[in-house]
């Protein structure tokens, strides 16, 4: 009997998941570099055009692109994977293949600030009303529900105080109010957490995060029912454009063989850095999935598998914050996360600054907060890094 790759271990799926090879018998995925393709006949062209097996135009399609897709769906156990040029250019896919004019959105308020422009400033152009809601307040979704609710929209753990939903509560309510849940599911990666199997609807990641992992490219991905994904993408997919490259989607494919291994070895590296940072002096406020004293333990035990990398922390003022960042020799200061690189950011000043102090102060982000980014790197060289920068803050 035939190896069933949904049988596969995890570390299987991501080294062997999706793998076609042409007639070289290459090791390493072919990439393929072409931005059209011939048809042996004009009977052919038709029928690829009314359907039929094969590719067109690398906007609609790479053989490349569709194995780091492939490969990703199986990881994720989902039926179809759509790639993006971005993660922004997925979270803006995923809602606008779903939603029309005159409908209604429910959002957890902590999001990404490229995501709140896009629902606060940018939807609302095309007649797309957004209320926001704190994402762990069950009640606080039911009682956003209007009559023209079409989607649920959260991040968990959320970007950048890692605040973490019920996923599969919140699915529950959206689906009773005929919507359908968008999970971005970054920060927890889908070797920790599985929305899709929570009861989500959609699932999206920037692939330019740990799935890249070694900050190279960028990119997106969009993850569903194979019926979901047809109606609501197909079609905008094709005829907006915002395939990602080729060449792209073969840097993340050989991203993911590796994925598995480094990101149980960031989690494990954060949770050392966790530690030295809840134990300092200078600190008001550590957050970290994998520590007992996260405000949603409870959930995080319910539906994650591992802590992932981020590590959050309140040094009570922007001075003091600034002060730690300008005092680290091995950690880099810069806005990205999950990479090998271990990186900090001081969110009021970059990833957030584009929402308003009023929307930002709501979830509890003021301007002592540090967000962290763990990496691959010596635990000791880290935390001491780490530490001596805290002294200096």
């Amino acid at each position: 009997m035939a190896e069933n790759p949904q049988d596969w271990e995890v570390e299987t799926k991501l080294v062997r998941g999706g793998m076609v090879r042409s007639g070289y018998g290459e090791i390493s995925e072919a990439l393929f570099l072409t931005q059209s393709f011939a048809y042996e006949s004009a009977q052919a062209a038709d029928e690829r055009f009314g359907g039929g097996p094969g590719f067109i135009y690398q906007r609609f399609g790479n053989p490349t692109t569709q194995m780091f897709e492939d490969r990703l769906a199986l990881l994720e156990g989902a039926e179809t994977c759509r790639a993006t040029a971005s993660g922004m250019a997925a979270i803006h896919l995923a809602l606008t293949g779903l939603l029309r004019a005159g409908d209604h959105m429910v959002a957890g308020r902590a999001l990404f600030g490229s995501c709140r422009w896009i629902i606060s400033e940018w939807l609302p152009r095309f007649g797309v009303e957004t209320t926001y809601v704190d994402a762990v307040d069950l009640e606080a979704w039911k009682n956003a529900v209007r009559p023209n609710t079409k989607v649920f929209l959260v991040e968990s753990p959320a970007n950048p105080l890692l605040e973490v939903t019920a996923i599969g509560a919140v699915a529950e309510i959206a689906h009773a109010a005929g919507a359908k849940l968008v999970v971005d599911n970054v920060f927890a990666t889908p070797v920790f957490q599985k929305p899709l199997a929570l009861g989500a609807d959609i699932v999206v990641y920037s692939a330019t995060k740990h799935i890249d992992g070694q900050g190279r490219v960028l990119g997106g991905a969009i993850l569903g029912g194979a019926e979901l994904m047809g109606q609501a993408y197909k079609d905008i997919l094709r005829h907006t454009g915002p395939s990602i490259s080729p060449f792209n989607a073969w840097i993340l494919l050989k991203g993911l063989e590796t994925l598995e291994l480094r990101v149980r070895r960031q989690s494990e590296n954060a949770a050392k850095v966790a530690d030295v940072i809840a134990a300092h002096s200078k600190v008001k406020q550590t957050v970290y999935c994998g520590r007992p004293d996260h405000p949603q333990a409870a959930i995080i035990a319910n539906q994650m598998s591992g802590g992932g990398n981020v590590v959050a922390f309140d040094l009570g003022s922007r001075e003091a914050a600034w002060r730690f960042l300008d005092a680290l020799e091995i950690v880099d200061i810069s806005n990205n996360l999950g990479d090998a690189k271990s990186m900090a950011t001081h969110p009021c000043t970059t990833t957030h600054r584009s929402i308003p102090e009023a929307e930002r102060l709501e979830i509890g982000l003021t301007e002592g907060w540090v967000r962290m980014s763990v990496g691959l790197e010596g635990a000791g060289d880290l935390t001491r890094d780490v530490s001596r920068a805290l002294d200096a803050a």
